[in-house]
Parts: structure tokens; sequence; C-alpha cells
């Protein structure tokens, strides 16, 4: 399992529709976010390499100026205990 947060700038102007965009993916969460356009984001992957492509598609999403990672979480054994219950 992956946890990770992020700040997503995003363009003032697409805010609404990057909004919407993100609300949709898997495993994103919108926690707050300003009218100039940051936005707190956390995402859950069950791998790094899942979340590497999900900080990709960040990156695509329309509006998107920038993302900062700014907390990253790992942990496999997590994944086996949750599977193992």
């Amino acid at each position: 399992m992956n946890i990770s947060s992020a700040i997503v700038h995003i363009s003032p102007a697409r805010l609404d529709e990057a909004s919407a965009l993100l609300s949709g993916m898997a495993g994103v969460e919108i926690h707050a976010f300003s009218p100039e356009g940051k936005m707190v984001v956390t995402l859950e992957d069950e791998d790094t390499n899942s979340a590497a492509d999900s900080y990709v598609a960040l990156h695509n999403l329309p509006g998107v100026l920038s993302v900062a990672m700014v907390y990253q979480y790992s942990d496999d054994d997590l994944v086996t205990e949750e599977v193992q219950a």
C-alpha cells in the first residue's frame, strides 16, 4: 500500500474542471483548495509503481500547472495483513 499527499497547483480558470476530474480518479481525495488554484490531495495506491502512474496522471490533467509531493508512506506488510484478514 502506498499513501501520499500532494499540493496541486491548477490554473484558477480550470479549477472546476480539474476538481471534477480529480474526484473521478480512483484513490484520489481532495481535502482543501483555494480560489487561487492550490489544492491539497491524497493518493492511495496498491504499490509505488501505480503511485508513480497516478502522479503522471495528475500532471496530465487540463489546467494543472504543477504537482508537488508533500508526504509518502509505503508498507507492503499492510496489504498482506489485509488480504489475510
